[in-house]
């Protein structure tokens, strides 16, 4: 069972470096507002996280199963005094050495999504405002209860035209 989770902790760090991948594509196709190439994104995205999901199940099964094998190993024993418990040092090596590659994949792409949060809100920020200039609408400088910007003498447009 050690040998599976160092086989899972592997490809799971593998499937966050191409989510980081994507995330970094994601930027350039909404800095550059390619919609076909976002889309195309998007796609390789689900498929990635679909993988990391199941990926993360067998990583929670397998650490079940461990921790009934050795009653010292409960749900609340960090991942590092969890991995000191492996048959042999390499292994323990190994471990150690995936869980923090893991680590950081995650962090970078956190924080590459986060960054993409910024952009695509900016871009339907600029759209809103460009919809507001099409439909004559204008935007007072104070704003609603909720934080929303408050528009006022809105003129009719029709957008299903």
């Amino acid at each position: 069972m050690w040998q599976k989770l160092i086989e899972t902790l592997d490809k799971l760090g593998d499937n966050y470096d191409k989510l980081a991948a994507l995330g970094e594509k994601k930027r350039s196709a909404l800095v550059g507002i390619d919609m076909k190439s976002l889309s195309d994104i998007l796609d390789q995205e689900q498929l990635v996280t679909a993988k990391i999901q199941k990926l993360e199940q067998n990583r929670l099964e397998i650490l079940r199963g461990l921790s009934q094998s050795d009653k010292t190993l409960t749900e609340a024993t960090k991942a590092k005094d969890f991995y000191r418990k492996a048959p042999a040092l390499a292994m323990e090596k190994k471990l150690i050495q995936l869980h923090e590659r893991l680590s950081k994949n995650v962090d970078r792409a956190l924080a590459i999504r986060s960054n993409n949060q910024v952009l695509a809100q900016c871009a339907l920020d600029a759209v809103q405002g460009q919809l507001n200039k099409l439909s004559g609408a204008t935007v007072e400088p104070t704003y609603s209860g909720k934080g929303a910007g408050v528009v006022t003498h809105q003129k009719k447009f029709d957008f299903k035209a």
